[in-house]
């Protein structure tokens, strides 16, 4: 007869065999059911808000609140969007005084999410007059930023804006159809898509894909086009591009995959954070690519626990984005949920203590793909008691909150074009 105690133990170890056998992503599901095929192929989208207790009513007057404030609030200290005659309306970064394409694109989307056609129409049309090149060496690209005039101030573009600008007017053609000229959404994304992957080498620039490699590139100009921002890897983008496009289809698909193993390569293996810039291979130095400081854990890297978190809770394909969740929600649950800081070395070193709002939204982003669901409601609950942000800084921090709130709450859905 083996005593209480022995068997207690042989039950403990058995059971941690078992764990041990156990594929990772079944295990992720005994403990807290993530979505065993992806959003893209339910259509189901979790509200990580009512899981946690919160009603329907409160989470819709809670998004409700972030589009008052942050489209239509106080001139000086609330919104962010800001019309213009022409039907035309920007995206303004008061810290930066300027106009930038990554924030229309993300107004773009905002707006698509929340099925206000006419907001996204007079971003798109802004986007479009002022910021596109029409002729030149960065034709077919968008000046990464402008003044509020729309004066250009740089012709150059940055890679992400384009990838969030494709993907809101393919989905606006999902979800409102295609009109004339402009608002022939999906035949705009494909052009815009075409010259990003097909650009001609002129002068500096280049395309905005490296050919070799398979991914984004930070900027495509010169030495910039040699290294990429992690922050810009988008393969659950690039999926639903390889299916809605009408070219290039295996090489967009190829970019999701590549993406999805270069996120293994470039998330630290203990912290689960990530540099601003890196080199291709994941590594990062003070080298070519990037300078002191952006091998850190810094202002971009707080998105790319987004994009792993995103890319599996749509189309469930590695199940290594769910150990990067838990990664790194278990870094920042012993730095402190509700206290640490924002920026670090990529190996947990603290830079900065400031307890900011884009990080609370993205790091609650990942919860849609964390194993520990007692750990991941925390930070769900943390990002549920932060404000709207407004003041000086209310730009970044606002787009990253309200896109967070979007995701969180089931509310960032993929609006298919019709092909």
């Amino acid at each position: 007869m083996f005593s209480k105690r022995i068997k207690s133990q042989l039950k403990y170890y058995l059971i941690l065999s078992l764990l041990l056998l156990m594929p990772l992503e079944a295990f992720c599901r005994e403990i807290n059911q993530p979505p065993k095929n992806g959003a893209f192929y339910t259509g189901i989208y979790r509200n990580l808000f009512t899981e946690r207790g919160y009603n329907n009513e409160e989470i819709n007057t809670r998004l409700e609140a972030a589009w008052d404030q942050l489209f239509y609030g106080n001139d000086s200290t609330e919104r962010i969007y800001y019309p213009v005659d022409s039907g035309m309306a920007y995206m303004f970064d008061l810290s930066n005084n300027d106009v930038r394409s990554e924030g229309m694109s993300y107004g773009l989307m905002i707006a698509l999410q929340m099925d206000k056609k006419n907001e996204f129409d007079a971003l798109w049309k802004w986007t479009l007059k002022y910021m596109y090149n029409y002729a030149g060496t960065w034709k077919g690209y968008f000046a990464w930023h402008c003044k509020r005039d729309g004066t250009k101030i740089h012709l150059n573009p940055a890679s992400d804006g384009e990838e969030w600008i494709v993907t809101s007017l393919y989905m606006a053609s999902g979800r409102w159809g295609d009109g004339e000229g402009i608002y022939n959404y999906k035949a705009w994304a494909q052009t815009i898509l075409n010259d990003m992957i097909h650009h001609e080498y002129i002068d500096l620039a280049t395309p905005m894909f490296d050919p070799i490699y398979k991914q984004i590139v930070f900027v495509p100009e010169g030495k910039y086009a040699g290294f990429t921002d992690p922050s810009y890897h988008l393969p659950a983008f690039y999926s639903l591009w390889s299916l809605w496009s009408k070219k290039d289809k295996e090489l967009l698909s190829e970019y999701a995959d590549t993406s999805r193993a270069f996120f293994r390569k470039v998330v630290h293996p203990r912290t689960g954070l990530n540099p601003d810039y890196s080199n291709f291979n994941g590594t990062y130095d003070t080298g070519f690519c990037c300078n002191d400081e952006h091998i850190d854990f810094r202002y971009d890297a707080w998105r790319t626990i987004s994009n792993i978190a995103v890319d599996y809770a749509w189309f469930a394909v590695d199940p290594w984005q769910l150990e990067a969740c838990d990664r790194l929600q278990t870094f920042f649950a012993k730095e402190g949920v509700k206290t640490h800081g924002s920026l670090y070395k990529v190996d947990g070193t603290p830079i900065e203590s400031d307890h900011s709002t884009g990080l609370i939204a993205m790091n609650a982003v990942a919860s849609l793909s964390a194993c520990n669901s007692s750990r991941a409601s925390i930070f769900i609950d943390e990002f549920w008691n932060t404000s709207i942000p407004s003041g000086y800084y209310r730009y970044y921090d606002g787009l990253l909150y309200f896109l967070g709130m979007l995701h969180v709450s089931g509310n960032f859905k993929i609006y298919a074009p019709k092909l």
